[in-house]
C-alpha cells in the first residue's frame, strides 16, 4: 500500500485555510490511483474533522501527531505533559503574559481575562472566559497559548520542557511537533512499509516529519531548513506544486494490486 500524506497549506495566515484546485485535482487523481490519503496537521482534530471530510479523506493525523483519526473515527489525543503546562502558566502569570489554554478537543480557547484577545486580536479559535481559570483543575490539556513577541518569549524559562511553534508574531502555540509519530502510527495500524510514505510540507512544524523513513517533498515556499532535508522540492504550493510533485514522482500511477 502506497501512503500519501498531505499537510494544510495556509500561505495567508494560520486562522485561513487555502487549498488550491490543482491539488484537490491531485487528490482525486491519486485516489482513484488507488493510493492512501491521509492528512496530518498541527490542528487541533476538531478544527480539522471539516476540513478532513470537505476533501474527501477518511484518516487523519491531527494536534502535531498526538491525535490519530482512522476512517472517520477519533481514536484518541494524547495530551501535553500537564505538569509542564501548569509551571508555564505560573511562569506566565508572575511575568505578566496573557496565556489560554485548551482542555478539549474543541474550537474554544479557556482564556482568564479578555487580556489575551486584546494582545493577540485572534480570529483562529472561539474564545471563552473562564473566572479564575486554573490549568490544575483540567485532567487533560492539549495546547496552550501565550502572548508575548518572540523577543518576551525568550523570557520563558518554561518553554524549554514544553514544544512549541509560532505562527503569529502576538502569540505562541504550545503545542506537539511530532507528526512522525503520529504517521507512523497510522501506517502501524494498516501494517504499511513506512518507505511507502510520501510526506509534503512547508513550515517549520513539519520538520519533526522530514525523517529518512519516508519520501520527503518540501513546497517550493517552504522554510529553508525543510528544504535541506527534502528529497524533492517541488513549486510554491499556490503554483500547483503539490499536483507537480504528484506527476514528478509518478503518483498518478495506478497502484498495483
Amino acid at each position: 500500500m502506497n501512503a500519501f500524506v498531505i499537510k494544510e497549506f495556509p500561505p495567508i495566515g494560520y486562522e485561513n485555510f487555502y487549498i488550491p484546485d490543482s491539488t484537490v485535482v491531485a487528490l482525486q487523481k491519486l485516489k482513484k490511483a488507488g493510493h492512501f490519503l491521509c492528512i496530518a496537521t498541527g490542528r487541533a482534530q476538531a478544527l480539522a474533522v471539516d476540513i478532513m471530510n470537505d476533501l474527501g479523506f477518511e484518516n487523519m493525523v491531527s494536534d502535531g501527531g498526538y491525535g490519530i483519526t482512522i476512517n472517520k473515527t477519533l481514536l484518541g489525543i494524547q495530551s501535553l505533559p500537564k505538569e509542564n503546562v501548569v509551571t508555564l502558566i505560573r511562569e506566565c502569570q508572575e511575568k505578566g503574559y496573557p496565556w489560554g489554554i485548551q482542555p478539549e478537543n474543541s474550537a474554544v480557547r479557556y482564556v482568564p481575562d479578555e487580556r489575551f484577545n486584546e494582545i493577540a486580536k485572534d480570529t483562529y479559535m472561539e474564545q471563552q472566559i473562564v473566572k479564575g481559570l486554573n490549568p490544575e483543575d483540567y485532567e487533560h490539556i492539549y495546547k496552550a497559548y501565550v502572548a508575548c513577541s518572540a523577543e518576551e518569549e525568550k523570557n520563558l524559562k518554561a518553554l524549554d520542557n514544553l514544544p512549541c511553534c509560532r505562527f503569529h508574531e502576538r502569540y505562541l502555540f504550545i503545542e506537539p511537533s511530532y507528526k512522525s509519530v503520529g504517521i507512523k502510527k497510522v501506517m502501524d495500524y494498516f501494517n504499511a512499509d513506512y518507505s511507502d510514505a510520501v510526506v509534503f510540507g512547508d513550515s517549520g512544524n513539519d520538520i519533526s516529519m522530514f525523517t529518512d523513513d519516508w519520501t520527503k517533498v518540501a513546497m517550493g515556499n517552504a522554510i529553508p531548513e525543510l528544504k535541506k532535508l527534502a528529497d524533492y522540492v517541488t513549486s510554491d504550493v499556490d503554483k500547483d506544486g503539490i499536483y507537480n510533485a504528484c506527476e514528478k514522482l509518478g503518483l498518478f500511477n495506478t497502484v498495483a494490486c
